[in-house]
Parts: structure tokens; C-alpha cells; sequence
């Protein structure tokens, strides 16, 4: 479907701040997670600088019905920025500005579109960092990880995104601003729109600024990793491990299937077998920790425990783990992966839920790669399938629904970091429950009445591809 979008020629954008051109709307088409499968063509993408232009655009579009989906860095795995109605891409990566920083109060006030890594790197010299950055912070920005909720390697031990966030300046769809959260480190006045906006995906409003809390850094790093003989027993280890809480801040599980996807796609030598990567963060007794971890691992099996202050082989490790999309992609040239898994269970559940991803993997006769933020019971998953093959096809999907299901029984969730999307909207129902969902509708329509924000996101579909709604009751 197509949309009418020559009004935006008459609002107050620059020439560069609005375009129809046929190159820039194919490179807002897609993300990440959509590029081998293929997006939806936006009818233009604008460019805001500022808080009113969003504004102003917003409220001409819900006026003509046409829809507005937010993008910014195009990471997201699960089509969340593709404009699936058409219509208008808001592209804010020109609002990347750092509007106010006090690091006497551990705060930063920042735009949508800047690069995550680029606040770390503000407010280094303060001795500072914002914790829950994910993998992807250096080309990911603050506002799709608010968007998505999104989380990395370090939740384990400081949260995720929306623990960061104090406050937000955002707009409406008939293009009225609002202001949520405060800059104090509580409050309890008022309905929390700070944590309602957060993981909403840009269905509910457009995030213009944001107050972020920082955390000092600490003063003792040590990384390393532990390897051992089998999956289960690394599996079993991590999940021992946080159970007792040994204060580590990060705990990554990688299997040996995408050890060797990292070796061949970076050159590197790790060894072919089941990993846990580790690092501790402490301002004093940072050994203690190290040692409580290491005779729990000892417990499972470990047959390898190096850890050091080495910085050059921890980046080597947070490299390899970071890169581990892009290998699985370079994997086999024959084979894509098919859906980025991301489920996440409950801590005790973790050994099983990695168990099953292997035993599908076995019965089904696929490669599925195996690793995630396991301290925080995260796991990624994907099926690498041949796409023209038709049974192998079917066979990656079953793999890919059937952990999801596993997850969500378990009392997990079917995405713990990347969003709904487009592509887990059938699982969002199964996990909360329909009167959960009928809850979540009611608030986007009182929010966005004519869906003019991110349409054909998050909510399930009928076969006619229109959203699902209830009737009142």
C-alpha cells in the first residue's frame, strides 16, 4: 500500500531533511534480522533535528492517515524498524546530540540517535560508563536499545536498558510532547510512562531525548574463560554460579559449533569445544569472587579456568563473541540462519532449555548454533538452513518454534533482548495471556487511537494481515 507523503513538503524540513529517492528508501526497507528475507519500501524518509520536527510530522501524518515507523542504526533483529504499511521512515540519527551532562549526579540527557558507544566515550574521563549497553553498542543507538528494552553481556550484574533510563522526552501521534520519569533517583508520583515507553518499539510514542543513569567504573577488570567437556556441564556450571552469586558481570556461554564459527570468520584459535566467557568488575576484593567461581565450575568438570588482567585477550574473547551474527551468516555458503532465537528462562532452567535447542538440533539434523548472556538465562539460536530447500526449511522453522514454546512453558520469554518485532508477534499471546494482550491493545489505541506509530508491530494478525482487536466487552 501505498501513501501520499507530498504534505511533508510543505512543513518547515530543509531539502536534505526529506527524501523520496528511490536508494534511500531501499536502505529503510530492512534491519539486520530482514535483509535476506526482504523489507517494505517507506513512501519517504524524513530526517528530524529537533523535538518539533518530529512533532510537526507526526501530527500531519495522523491527520492523513499515513504511518510513521521510527528507524535509526537498522540493528534490530526482528523487523522492528521496517515500515510494514508503508507510509513514512523517521529516521533520527540527526538528533545525536548530548544535551546536558552532570556527572556529579551520574546523568546524561541525550538524543535518540546517538551511538551508544559515543556516550561511554563522553564520560570516560569522569571515570564513568553506562552499564547496560548490548553487544552491539558501537553501531546501535540509544534509541532502539530504549525502544527494544534492549541488553547486553553485563546485565547479569547491572540490568538492562530501562534500569538506566530516568526520564524521557517523547512524542505522541497527533504530535504532543510529553515529558516522563524525573532527573531524582526515585519517584512515585504519577503513572510510571518512563517503564511504558521503554520496549514499546516506537508503537506508542517517538522518543526525542532520554536521562541516563551512569555507574563509575571499576577499579579491578579480570577476564577470561573456562572450558569444558560438555555443554550440559558449562550450562550447569553458569547456572550454579548465579545461584550463588558470584558477583561477575559477565558470563557468556558459547558452544563449540560457534567457537568455530568465530575462528573461521576472525581467524582466531579458539578451541573447539564448549566455553564459558568470563569477567569480574570490583573496587576491592576482586579474587575472592574469581576463586568462589572457579571451584564452582571445578564442581562441573572445568577443564580449563584462565582468568587474568591480560586486556588484549579479553578483547580478543568480547571480539569473538561480539562477531558471532556476522559469522553465522559467513558460516556456509550455502546455508542462511533462519530466525535470530532470543529466549530467555529462568536461571534454573537454563541447563534444560540448552539441552533442548541441542536434542532439537540432533533429531532435526541441523546445525544450530548455541550461545547468549547466560547469566541472565538469555539464549541465542539459530537453525542454518539451505532457504530453497523446502524440508529443511520446514525443519528449521519446527526447531526455532518448538524452543520458543519450550521457553515460554518454562515461564521465560520468547524474546529476551531484541523485541517482538515483526517476527515473534504470534508468541506474544501464549507468554501474557489474552487479557494481558487486550490490556497492551487498549493502551495503544488510547496513545496512538488511529495506529499511525509502527503498525503491524508487536500485536498478532489475522490472515488479512490487519491487526487483531477484540470487541470491548
Amino acid at each position: 500500500m501505498t501513501h501520499d507523503c507530498s504534505f511533508l513538503e510543505d512543513l518547515d524540513l530543509a531539502d536534505d531533511q526529506l527524501s523520496f529517492a528511490e536508494g534511500r528508501r531501499d536502505s529503510h526497507a530492512t534491519d539486520f534480522g530482514t535483509e535476506q528475507s526482504g523489507g517494505v519500501f517507506p513512501d519517504a524518509v524524513v530526517y528530524p533535528e529537533r523535538t518539533a520536527d518530529v512533532s510537526a510530522i507526526l501530527e500531519a501524518a495522523t491527520e492523513r492517515g499515513v504511518p510513521v515507523t521510527p528507524y535509526a542504526a537498522g540493528t534490530g533483529l526482528e523487523g522492528n524498524a521496517v515500515p510494514a504499511r508503508g507510509g513514512i521512515s523517521l529516521d533520527l540519527t540527526r538528533m545525536d546530540d548530548i544535551v546536558d551532562y552532570r556527572p556529579d549526579d551520574f546523568q546524561i540527557d541525550v538524543g535518540p540517535g546517538i551511538i551508544g558507544s559515543a556516550v561511554d566515550e563522553h564520560v570516560a574521563p569522569d571515570g564513568l560508563f553506562f552499564p547496560p549497553l548490548p553487544s552491539s553498542g558501537d553501531i546501535s543507538t540509544i534509541g532502539g536499545m530504549i525502544a527494544t528494552d534492549a541488553s547486553g553481556m553485563q546485565t547479569v550484574r547491572y540490568g538492562e536498558v530501562a534500569d538506566w533510563v530516568l526520564g524521557l522526552e517523547a512524542v505522541l501521534a497527533d504530535g504532543t510532547v510529553v515529558e516522563t520519569g524525573s532527573r531524582a533517583s526515585k519517584t512515585s508520583s504519577g503513572y510510571n510512562l518512563t517503564d511504558l515507553l521503554v520496549g514499546s518499539e516506537g508503537t506508542l510514542a517517538v522518543v526525542t531525548e532520554a536521562t541516563l543513569e551512569l555507574s563509575g567504573r571499576p577499579e579491578q577488570i579480570r577476564g577470561g574463560r573456562a572450558i569444558f567437556e560438555t555443554l550440559e556441564d558449562a550450562a550447569e556450571a553458569i547456572s550454579e554460579a548465579v545461584r550463588t552469586e558470584v558477583d561477575v558481570a559477565k558470563i557468556e556461554l558459547v558452544d563449540g559449533l560457534s567457537a568455530r564459527m568465530a575462528n573461521r570468520y576472525l581467524g582466531g584459535d579458539l578451541p573447539d569445544a564448549p566455553m564459558v566467557f568470563l569477567e569480574f568488575h570490583a573496587n576491592h576484593g576482586i579474587a575472592t569472587e574469581i576463586d568462589l567461581c572457579r571451584t564452582i565450575f571445578e564442581g562441573h568438570g572445568v577443564r580449563q579456568f584462565e582468568v587474568s588482567a591480560d586486556e588484549t585477550a579479553m578483547a580478543d574473547l568480547w571480539e569473538a563473541r561480539r562477531e558471532l551474527a556476522y559469522a553465522m551468516r559467513n558460516y556456509e555458503p550455502e546455508l542462511e540462519p533462519l530466525h535470530p532465537g532470543d529466549v530467555t528462562v529462568p536461571i534454573s532452567s537454563y541447563p534444560e532449555i540448552v539441552r533442548e535447542v541441542k536434542r532439537l538440533a540432533d533429531e532435526h539434523d541441523l546445525l544450530v548454533p548455541c550461545y547468549g548472556h547466560a547469566g541472565d538465562g538469555n539464549l541465542h539460536y539459530s537453525p542454518l538452513v539451505d532457504l530453497d530447500d523446502p524440508d529443511q526449511l520446514e525443519r528449521g522453522e519446527r526447531v526455532y518454534r518448538e524452543v520458543v514454546e519450550r521457553a515460554i512453558e518454562m515461564g521465560g520469554t520468547a524474546t529476551g533482548e531484541h523485541g517482538i518485532g515483526q517476527g515473534k508477534r504470534k508468541y506474544l499471546e501464549p507468554e501474557h495471556g489474552a487479557g494481558a494482550v487486550d490490556a497492551m491493545r487498549s493502551v495503544k489505541h488510547a496513545l496512538d487511537p488511529t495506529g499511525t506509530l509502527n503498525p503491524g508491530k508487536l500485536f498478532p494478525e489475522t490472515e488479512a494481515g490487519e491487526d487483531v482487536r477484540r470487541p470491548r466487552r
